[in-house]
């Protein structure tokens, strides 16, 4: 679990940095970095179902 976690701070840092750098605002570095995460949650749910379907066709 404090793999976990401390994965979650350096991708949290990432995001933030280069957000605020990209930006220079720190409400969108912010933002970015607590929205991005959400957005990548739901795309990895998607991505898996379509993983199996792929896999179970054999290919």
């Amino acid at each position: 679990m404090l793999k976990t976690v401390t994965f979650a701070l350096v991708h949290f840092t990432v995001a933030f940095s280069v957000a605020y750098l990209l930006s220079g605002d720190l409400l969108v570095g912010g933002l970015i970095a607590l929205v991005e995460p959400m957005v990548n949650t739901v795309a990895y749910f998607f991505h898996e179902k379509a993983w199996n379907k792929f896999n179970a066709t054999g290919a």
